[in-house]
């Protein structure tokens, strides 16, 4: 045990000795969770949906069936009653719900005015905003194609209600991906040099001939970045409550415990990285450029991923910080426990047990 906390101090001095490394670890972190959380916005073009029909009347059919023919909305389903729609918005398969109460030809023919309740999931601010704009438009053209026929004045009325979001603040959507942005790329970016950087300064071989065990070695390499990174996730996440007022409805343990995951799983291919390259400019041009496009594209802060073609969307499975923003999403804005997150927590452990073991079985033991 002496030996390996022996390892984990030298790494520890490693670390504190070069102050770029200390730069990019603490300073670029704060620089991004505040140029992003103040200066970027973003745009959706379409989205799944579902509509709640208690009226099943003449109407109603005619203005599911434009929503259906309109290529910014992909019906998902039907509900059989309003309340079922918050189970749907937490499940985060669809962004939108219409609902059409009873009687709403009949109103619209006799009363002259009708009402349609539209429901958006706010904790993507533009995407609530885009959708219900859409929406209002395709009701505002069914209202004007019935006037020219009916020669007589009738009035659809939207009534729009923001689910999680009311304010339709910005940063509820983007703090928990600059988050998942920053974790993954600094802890990529950190330990992706620590083992080759051995290599290149020539005392790897005294590291190999210590009687600790090759994995220890490993583990003790990522130990001090794991502690650096609690630091700097600490600090991110009160910047993002104080600085950026973004709230934090669910369980700030399962945030960290769910951010530590994240942590683990970006050392990990931190490490595989270094095992697998020969100089740390080689490991740092692979991890910065190699994860810095990915990040940005398939995490889904950026572009909606439902947005992008099929073999993309398939890509984006492979990118540990996608499953991250759905966890943070769900665990700050929504206030979701892990019963919600069950799916995407598992698979970001499986992800950190497949690199962590690639990695160790690339760990060479003899230099050539």
């Amino acid at each position: 045990m002496k030996q390996f906390l022996a390892f984990i101090r030298k790494e520890f001095y490693h670390v504190f000795r070069d102050s770029k490394t200390l730069l990019m670890l603490f300073g670029l972190p704060i620089v991004l969770i505040i140029l992003f959380g103040f200066a970027l916005t973003n745009e959706i073009k379409n989205s799944k949906i579902m509509v709640c029909d208690l009226a099943k009347d003449e109407a109603s059919k005619a203005l599911i069936d434009k929503l259906e023919a309109n290529k910014n909305f992909q019906v998902a389903g039907l509900l059989a009653n309003p309340n079922q729609a918050e189970a749907a918005f937490r499940k985060g398969d669809i962004k939108l719900v219409i609902i059409f109460p009873e009687n709403f030809n009949e109103d619209l023919l006799h009363l002259k005015q009708a009402q349609v309740q539209i429901q958006a999931d706010a904790s993507d601010p533009n995407t609530a905003n885009t959708l219900t704009n859409y929406a209002t438009n395709i009701i505002r053209n069914y209202q004007q194609d019935l006037v020219l026929n009916n020669q007589a004045p009738l009035r659809i009325e939207t009534s729009v209600r923001m689910i999680y979001n009311p304010e339709l603040k910005g940063t509820t959507n983007f703090v928990p991906g600059v988050i998942a942005l920053v974790l993954l790329l600094i802890c990529v970016l950190m330990t992706s040099v620590s083992i080759v950087r051995e290599k290149e300064k020539g005392t790897m071989e005294v590291l190999l001939v210590s009687p600790l065990n090759p994995i220890m070695v490993i583990i003790a390499k990522a130990v001090p970045y794991l502690m650096l990174s609690l630091i700097n996730l600490t600090v991110v996440i009160l910047l993002s409550i104080f600085l950026l007022k973004m709230p934090i409805n669910g369980s700030i343990f399962l945030l960290f415990f769910e951010s530590t995951l994240l942590i683990i799983t970006a050392l990990s291919l931190g490490l595989l990285i270094s095992n697998s390259t020969d100089s740390q400019q080689q490991a740092m041009l692979l991890s910065l450029m190699g994860m810095l496009i990915p990040v940005m594209l398939f995490t889904g802060f950026l572009f909606p991923l439902e947005n992008m073609p099929l073999p993309l969307q398939v890509i984006s499975n492979l990118v540990p910080s996608k499953w991250y923003y759905i966890i943070a999403k769900a665990i700050m804005i929504k206030g979701l426990g892990i019963t919600a997150i069950w799916k995407e927590t598992l698979i970001l452990i499986g992800m950190t047990l497949v690199l962590l073991t690639i990695s160790i079985r690339k760990f060479k033991i003899r230099l050539a």
